[in-house]
């Protein structure tokens, strides 16, 4: 089958009642993830090959997939461009003020080193 005339997979996003805290950490202990929510929570919907990452594409499209999973972002498809946002309402609804701390935490913690 041509390349053009595939389907990709279909993106699972569990329901807003399904995200799990743990899940949520574990999706945010890594910098590469962190810096695709901080890009998210300052811009509310970006094109995948947008963000200021310096990883290979398939290694993004995982940091992608655990976000997603995770409860963390929703993408969508449009055209041939997928699209990501974050699920803020979604977080906070489930753990309120969660995410803006474990933001302010990451950031506090990068600035040192950063000025070092």
């Amino acid at each position: 089958m041509p390349r053009s005339q595939r389907r990709r997979s279909a993106l699972t996003h569990p329901d807003a009642a399904e995200i799990d805290v743990l899940d949520v950490l574990h999706a945010l202990s890594d910098p590469t993830r962190m810096t695709i929510v901080r890009t998210l929570r300052a811009e509310p919907e970006r094109p995948c090959g947008t963000f200021p990452v310096d990883v290979a594409p398939s290694t993004l499209t995982h940091h992608f997939r655990v976000l997603r999973e995770a409860g963390v972002i929703h993408q969508r498809e449009d055209g041939n461009r997928r699209w990501t946002a974050l699920r803020l309402a979604d977080l906070d609804g489930r753990f309120p003020g969660l995410l803006d701390s474990i933001l302010d935490a990451y950031e506090t913690n990068a600035e040192p080193a950063a000025a070092s």
